[in-house]
């Protein structure tokens, strides 16, 4: 279960804009994350309630739906950016906040540009991540789509909307579980007629004139490889905002809660309190083994459902045993298999062998995929790049395969422990090409 801060609703007009309030920290940061949003159901996603989770110990943050998307109403006439920037205001009377710094992601910027410009004395500092000032490219701003492309990028994804299909542009990196949970919340967040309305509003949106107006402290975020709007865009709007700061951060995750999401919260913690963070603790090297049972669905249907629960039982309590005699520690079950981690990479692989063979003397087989890397410590769960790195290992690996980076193999050096090369892979969402080995004590 997760926790919803509570949603409160600010007077535009006759428009209701739903906002939070999160945290108590000395600068207000009011946040809009742009065309995609829903104060209810953000906090579903632990990587994106974290993500907020961090923003607000050291700000007092208010989020707010802009108009037109998710908890907040479209209105009686299109949402157009002059009224997207009449909210930003109301929000912050609403909330009691005199003046803020304001943060806006993607489409969500272009708002916060121009009341920044407009309103100064009620604006303390601005934050963009990913920033958009004109849309469609021009011989004087060569940072956008032609006319054409954008017509097809636009067609695009009116069509896909609510199906989750935009994610290899929008969050390569995510897990198996995202492109559904996406989907959903796609369709919780605009209908597909209200985001091409708002689309066609920002086609031919050109706040350019407004940016050298802007005499506040600025920061603007970008990452290096996203595919949505390109890092060059979010130069040249630092460029043109006197005294701005840019930084590029690695990745391609437009979504900015995919990928390394501290390296963006990390960046906005020093702008505002010119101190940046300590390194974390909650971050350790370990060797991420998943396990997932192979043909589970048929064998479901084949045996019966109190069979097959009896049968899963008997295989989670062998598991349960050569986790604990190899030291692993379970984190959770993932469907039909586990996610489990171990402070060393050699007993990782022959915890993971041993499943094997146990889980066999009940008739099933498993594959099994094996990383080693920094994992990042959530409470009772772990993230991080090394955690998807195994899970898509898992994934291709065979029915009775123990299937292992490189890194692995590397590390289990000298132990006795046989390898087979098994050749170079394209691992879905990660950089790169990764050669893969299968174990064989």
């Amino acid at each position: 279960m997760y926790d919803v801060p509570e949603i409160r609703y600010a007077k535009s007009g006759d428009v209701h804009i739903a906002y939070q309030v999160v945290g108590d920290g000395p600068v207000d940061l009011l946040y809009t994350p742009g065309i995609w949003s829903n104060l209810e159901i953000m906090w579903e996603w632990p990587e994106w309630s974290r993500y907020l989770t961090r923003l607000s110990t050291f700000v007092r943050l208010i989020l707010f739906d802009m108009r037109g998307v998710g908890l907040s109403d479209r209105g009686p006439v299109p949402p157009i950016l002059e009224l997207q920037t009449d909210d930003v205001g109301a929000v912050m009377s609403a909330a009691g906040s005199e003046s803020a710094v304001l943060f806006g992601g993607a489409r969500g910027s272009a708002m916060m540009m121009l009341f920044a410009a407009s309103h100064p004395e009620r604006t303390q500092g601005l934050v963009l991540y990913a920033p958009i000032a004109k849309t469609v490219r021009s011989p004087d701003w060569p940072f956008g789509r032609t006319e054409e492309e954008q017509r097809q990028f636009f067609d695009r994804f009116t069509n896909e909307m609510g199906t989750g299909k935009n994610l290899d542009l929008q969050g390569p990196s995510h897990d198996d579980r995202f492109p559904k949970w996406w989907a959903r919340f796609e369709r919780l967040g605009a209908s597909p007629g209200a985001w091409r309305e708002l689309q066609e509003i920002f086609w031919h949106m050109d706040i350019r004139e407004v940016l050298p107006n802007i005499h506040t402290p600025a920061l603007v975020l970008h990452r290096s490889s996203d595919l949505i709007v390109d890092v060059d865009q979010g130069r040249a709007i630092a460029e043109s905002i006197s005294g701005a700061k840019f930084v590029e951060l690695p990745g391609e995750n437009h979504i900015p809660f995919l990928g390394d999401p501290d390296a963006i919260v990390d960046e906005i913690e020093e702008f505002l309190t010119g101190v940046r963070p300590s390194p974390q603790r909650d971050r350790v090297l370990a060797t991420v083994l998943f396990t997932d049972i192979v043909g589970s669905t048929a064998s479901a249907a084949a045996q019966g459902d109190r069979q097959w629960r009896s049968i899963l039982d008997e295989h989670d309590r062998l598991v349960d045993t050569q986790l604990a005699r190899f030291h692993g520690r379970k984190i959770k079950t993932t469907g039909d298999g586990v996610l489990a981690i171990f402070d060393g990479p050699g007993r990782a692989v022959l915890s993971a062998c041993a499943i094997r063979d146990e889980v066999r003397s009940i008739g099933l087989e498993i594959r099994s995929g094996l990383h080693c890397g920094e994992v990042e410590l959530r409470g009772d769960d772990i993230g991080g790049i090394a955690v998807h790195i195994g899970a898509r290992i898992a994934g291709i690996a065979n029915a009775g395969q123990v299937l292992v980076s490189s890194t692995v193999k590397d590390l289990v050096s000298g132990s006795g422990i046989n390898f087979v090369d098994s050749g170079e892979h394209q691992l879905k969402g990660v950089p790169h090409s990764w050669r893969l080995f299968t174990a064989e004590p």
